[in-house]
């Protein structure tokens, strides 16, 4: 028979955490792979319309060089700091609610601040990864909007990780 009591976390996210919440997130949704084809593909052709004007035939059109070349830089740049601006943004969301509760079991996972509490059911966080750091659980939406961290410093003890696992393992996906 398998242990079916529930596991409670104590925990204050950090910056790191829900950044890396926001990574997983990215990396397991369809905008985020969107994203990921989309930014190189966008980079790659501002770059060969900069060739194109400088090196093609007639006289080149500086000012279309710059614009793409600018823009093209600007994506090279801001691309890549994608999951730490919208991490900075959900951890200002996160952040004034203090100190999180979150218990999980088999109906689900329960989380109460000193401002909230939030139950989800295991329908809406189908699957999830587990980091060094953390279980990230995540939604099946198309919008991959549904994104949960539980910090693996939030539990009581080395015994505690393991059952939270068993009980991920029996209702969620791995990824």
């Amino acid at each position: 028979m398998q242990e079916t009591r529930a596991v409670e976390l104590v925990y204050v996210p950090t910056r790191a955490e829900v950044t890396e919440a926001v990574r997983i997130r990215l990396r397991h949704s369809p905008m985020g792979r969107l994203l990921r084809w989309l930014l190189p593909t966008a980079v790659v052709l501002c770059f060969l319309i900069v060739v194109w004007e400088l090196a093609g035939p007639g006289e080149p059109e500086l000012s279309k060089a710059f614009l793409f070349g600018g823009l093209g830089a600007f994506v090279l740049v801001l691309g890549p700091l994608i999951p730490r601006v919208t991490g900075r943004q959900m951890y200002g969301l996160v952040e004034p609610q203090g100190e999180f509760r979150a218990v999980v079991d088999d109906d689900g996972v329960s989380w109460t601040t000193r401002v909230s509490e939030t139950t989800s059911r295991w329908a809406m966080l189908p699957l999830y990864v587990e980091t060094p750091s953390l279980f990230v659980l995540l939604s099946a939406d198309k919008a991959g909007v549904g994104v949960a961290a539980l910090p693996k410093q939030g539990v009581s003890g080395p015994g505690e990780l393991d059952r939270l696992r068993g009980i991920l393992e029996r209702h969620a996906k791995r990824v």
